[in-house]
């Protein structure tokens, strides 16, 4: 994954989420509406990244990287209340962000896992 697309998804992606957070913190969203919200969020940058010439199993692989970096403090607090090591729980979502991907684009899953980690490991906490 080059560095220059994730410098691109990781900013647009956090801004726009963290919109949607404000929203939901303020009740203007209830749970299932900011679902809905951030399913569109993740699907209208899907379609940005195709608009400009990435292919669907890139912007795939860049958007399931940057949300789980974004969701680093999520991960963390799991990793507490579980007391697994943070690194089991990373793997874990990283995991099945690959055998997403990879049952949507035929992708080959064991790949996906390192590109996917790499994102984490590079731009996470």
């Amino acid at each position: 994954m080059s560095k220059q697309l994730m410098e691109v998804v990781l900013p647009r992606l956090a801004r726009r989420l963290y919109r949607q957070l404000q929203r939901y913190r303020a009740g203007e969203l209830d749970d299932s509406a900011f679902t809905e919200a951030f399913e569109s969020l993740l699907q209208r940058q899907h379609l940005w990244l195709s608009e400009r010439g990435v292919s669907d199993a890139r912007a795939a692989v860049a958007i399931h990287g940057a949300v789980l970096v974004l969701s680093g403090p999520g991960l963390r607090a799991e990793a507490t209340e579980t007391r697994l090591p943070l690194e089991i729980i990373e793997f874990r979502a990283v995991r099945a962000a690959a055998a997403d991907i990879a049952s949507n684009y035929g992708a080959n899953e064991a790949k996906l896992v390192h590109e996917i980690g790499a994102i984490v490991a590079r731009y996470g906490d």
